[in-house]
């Protein structure tokens, strides 16, 4: 297997995003022990308990534009690693919380460096893959989030919380010791001039015999060009282009309701009565979003990116619209198995589409130059809305009951189809500069 070098980078480089997926996982296992007052000193309110598990969204918010500038800056592996400390300190003062504010602080902290992961880890990862591997390396951002999470589910199901919070406190360390091994990002030595470095990575990359030639003369041309300032590659007009259709979809992302269900889940299978404990159901459930992003990603380079966007919005579309109907009529009727059966099917259409490919595509839609600053206000958007939604839902949820939020959802859902189908275009096997004379031309095909 020619070239798997590059594949060991990418999964290292990602293993931030595993991190990421552990805390995100987290809130839920731990939410009786630490709420009941047995995990700590101390017992959160309900208040405070609700901070506790959205600073992470809010953190990570923060994080995504100092991480675009910083990785422009001092390059991609510099700043991946310098992600790493601060990691591991918010882990420490989760552990080692006396009161709800140290935990605050921790989530906040953890959110804050791990949410950096999500615009450094896809974009090395695309820059360091060759063009026919680009889409699956891309997407093991999400891959190894989904992971995360279910590791998160699995300890925080069998180990008590002090246990649980060391066991994912240990991850950035592990992160660190793999990555610290791995090359710079070509393109990004290449931007500063380092065209022999540059060839020296893609020769560890490639494999030691591959001719690399080609790829390092093209990357040193593009080097070559003459540097535009951030803020002016923001300001072209394929960029603002390009940032409208990556905004929107990590709109989509996140309003379409994933926080939202994966949040509930347990107290939906619970209500079901299907008899699983509620730890065995958020398994269940993390189990669904790993097989079906291992399926996506099996299939990115060979169906595109478009195809899969459709698919996954149309089945979040039917299954807010079944779980609409459900809380609005059915709750009555016996047929506990058909929310658990459309839990199950959204989240399989999330993680096989709109899961992975925002973030595939927010590495591929922006031109190099303009690619950090872009990308970062794309992530930025994402987290925002996380942290909004996972803020609202409970609210709407408590006024105006559980089937308005997933009539919102479906109304979502269905103008992300509109939006896909008509706004984004397919980068499938295009090269970055293929993708850019593409989006300027306004083709979607």
């Amino acid at each position: 297997m020619s070239g798997w070098k590059q594949y060991l980078a990418g999964v290292a480089a990602a293993f931030g995003a595993f991190c990421l997926g552990a805390s995100i996982g987290w809130s839920g296992p731990v939410e009786k022990e630490v709420r009941g007052g047995d995990a700590y000193k101390f017992t959160p309110s309900s208040a405070e308990w609700g901070w506790i598990s959205s600073l992470l969204t809010l953190g990570a918010a923060t994080s995504c534009i100092p991480a675009g500038f910083l990785i422009g800056i001092f390059g991609r592996k510099i700043t991946m690693l310098g992600l790493a400390p601060p990691f591991f300190i918010g882990w420490l003062l989760i552990i080692f919380a006396q009161k709800a504010f140290m935990l605050m602080i921790g989530r906040f902290i953890v959110g804050f460096s791990g949410g950096a992961f999500c615009i450094t880890a896809p974009m090395y990862n695309t820059e360091i893959a060759e063009l026919s591997k680009r889409g699956i390396m891309g997407c093991f951002f999400q891959l190894l989030i989904v992971h995360g999470v279910l590791y998160g589910f699995i300890v925080g199901a069998y180990a008590k919380v002090k246990v649980m919070n060391i066991l994912c406190g240990i991850l950035p360390i592990i992160f660190f010791v793999l990555f610290i091994w791995m090359p710079e990002s070509p393109v990004y030595l290449a931007q500063k001039g380092k065209n022999d470095k540059a060839e020296k990575s893609l020769k560890f990359l490639r494999g030691k015999n591959a001719d690399v030639s080609a790829e390092s003369n093209q990357m040193a041309s593009e080097g070559n060009k003459e540097k535009v300032k951030p803020m002016q590659a923001l300001c072209r007009k394929n960029t603002l282009k390009s940032l409208g259709i990556s905004m929107m979809l990590m709109v989509f992302q996140q309003v379409t309701g994933i926080n939202a269900i994966i949040f509930y889940s347990t107290g939906i299978f619970t209500d079901a009565g299907t008899g699983l404990s509620p730890a065995i159901s958020t398994i269940i459930i993390g189990l669904v979003m790993v097989i079906a992003t291992i399926v996506s990603i099996m299939l990115i380079d060979r169906v595109g990116r478009k195809i899969l966007l459709l698919v996954s919005a149309a089945l979040m579309f039917v299954t807010t619209l079944i779980m609409a109907v459900y809380f609005q009529c059915l709750l009555k009727k016996n047929v506990g198995w058909l929310p658990v059966l459309a839990v199950c099917i959204f989240i399989s259409g999330f993680s096989f589409g709109f899961g992975p490919v925002p973030w595939l595509l927010m590495a591929e839609l922006f031109a190099e130059d303009a690619k950090p600053v872009a990308g970062a206000i794309a992530g930025t958007t994402n987290w925002m809305f996380a942290f909004i939604v996972t803020l609202a839902f409970p609210l709407i949820k408590d006024e105006c009951g559980a089937a308005a939020c997933f009539w919102i959802f479906a109304a979502v859902s269905f103008t992300a189809i509109i939006f896909v189908l008509f706004l984004v275009p397919e980068t499938k096997g295009k090269t970055l500069n293929e993708i850019q004379g593409m989006i300027a031309g306004g083709k979607k095909d």
